[in-house]
């Protein structure tokens, strides 16, 4: 190797050292072309599947976390971080580089979870949402919402994973047109090898993988972020989850010798979800019911132990705490009476925070605003005339709930 030139011979090796820890990523790391360049303080990826990586930076890193570092630019690739930033930033009016940085840190706390580890050694200084206090397996988009640049982040002002990591552009980028980079189709033909390997033996793949793969290629529905939206508002809404405790009396006690007071203490909400899996829910939007129920764990901070399903038509048929989405077990078949399923949920211990109901509406509803917080997922229908009444309408969900039309 002459004075000054890349190791490619550690870098390839550290690359196939990450394939051999992380196999289903192998299609992906594979089709990213390098390209030496002493502008980058580590390595970063552009949109078009190009790693730009510094010499320098490969002579002093390990191997080991060399792999690592493979894996981590190419998963922003896969995971779209640089559309998904730019539509971020036009939804809410950002511009210049220190958002673009912002969406960086971002992004490196939804994947950096679950890169390291199982092989891979974690590279000094990479960003972990505990180090911003932030809980781990939300999006990069999640993230977003609950952090500014400020004293926890001024340790990652050097941080620069590429216009492939926040849709910034930067003047070493080789652009649409330079050399070796990747089509669209062949991006979304990498992508859809990548997630289909994942759907198709999932094993000890880890679950932001999993989760990726699953909703990989479905198509961007507002509904859903609304959905998001609805149930994070209703959690997080004053009241919900609050509780009174004596494990730390309340401060007031102080001023009434002799009284314990109880103090005011915020636990985990509890959400309970009420699918309609009546003759008229058809069987890919009890589907796409799964898919929401998947989003909901996530919005409560990916405790599937805090969300609760029951599955319900004219009747109530299963409830169960939830391991994994996938195993919920949606039956029924008949009319809909989706009282008997509020009246459920409210007898339930403890009670939830927030009901979710998922339904096609043709259901009556509770007469009386339940004691808790409700979102309803409505299924659109046109509307549907019985022939034995045809002046029957569906009544509409009821004022004290929050509705959003899905699909």
């Amino acid at each position: 190797m002459t004075p000054g030139s890349m190791d490619e011979e550690k870098l390839f090796a550290a690359r196939l050292y990450a394939v051999r820890n992380r196999p289903y990523l192998a299609t992906a790391l594979f089709a990213l072309h390098t390209v030496e360049s002493r502008q980058v303080p580590t390595m970063a990826v552009d949109r078009h599947w190009r790693c730009y990586v510094s010499p320098g930076f490969v002579d002093r890193t390990p191997l080991e976390e060399l792999a690592g570092v493979w894996v981590h630019e190419v998963s922003h690739l896969l995971r779209d971080h640089h559309e998904r930033s730019d539509r971020f930033a036009a939804k809410h009016e950002l511009t210049g580089p220190a958002e673009r940085l912002r969406m960086n840190i971002a992004a490196d706390c939804e994947i950096n979870d679950d890169v390291f580890g199982d092989g891979l050694a974690r590279p000094e200084g990479a960003v972990q949402p505990a180090l911003l206090r932030l809980p781990e397996g939300q999006l990069m988009e999640d993230y977003l919402r609950q952090f500014r640049l400020g004293p926890y982040t001024a340790g990652f002002a050097w941080l620069d994973c590429g216009s492939g990591a926040d849709g910034l552009e930067r003047e070493w980028d080789l652009g649409a047109d330079g050399a070796h980079g990747l089509s669209a189709q062949e991006r979304d033909a990498v992508r859809f090898r990548v997630a289909h390997g994942i759907n198709s033996s999932p094993g000890s793949t880890p679950k932001g993988w999993q989760r990726w793969a699953q909703e990989a290629f479905q198509p961007p529905q507002p509904w859903r972020e609304l959905l998001g939206a609805a149930v994070r508002s209703a959690i997080s809404g004053p009241g919900v989850g609050e509780d009174y405790t004596y494990g730390r009396p309340s401060r007031r006690s102080a001023g009434l010798p002799g009284v314990i007071m109880p103090s005011l203490r915020r636990r985990p909400p509890r959400v309970c979800v009420i699918v309609d899996t009546s003759g008229s829910v058809s069987d890919a939007e009890l589907g796409s019911a799964i898919v929401e129920i998947t989003a909901i764990i996530r919005a409560v901070g990916g405790r599937g132990d805090l969300v609760s399903v029951l599955s319900c038509d004219a009747a109530v048929h299963v409830t169960q705490q939830l391991c994994r989405a996938e195993g919920i077990p949606l039956v029924g078949g008949g009319g809909t009476d989706l009282r008997t399923g509020f009246a459920k949920a409210l007898r339930g211990s403890p009670r939830p925070d927030v009901i979710v109901a998922l339904t096609d509406g043709q259901t009556p509803w509770p007469e009386a605003k339940p004691p808790c917080r409700a979102v309803v997922g409505l299924f659109p229908r046109q509307r549907q005339l019985d022939e034995n009444n045809p002046r029957y309408v569906p009544d509409t969900p009821p004022a004290w709930a929050r509705v959003v039309t899905l699909g």
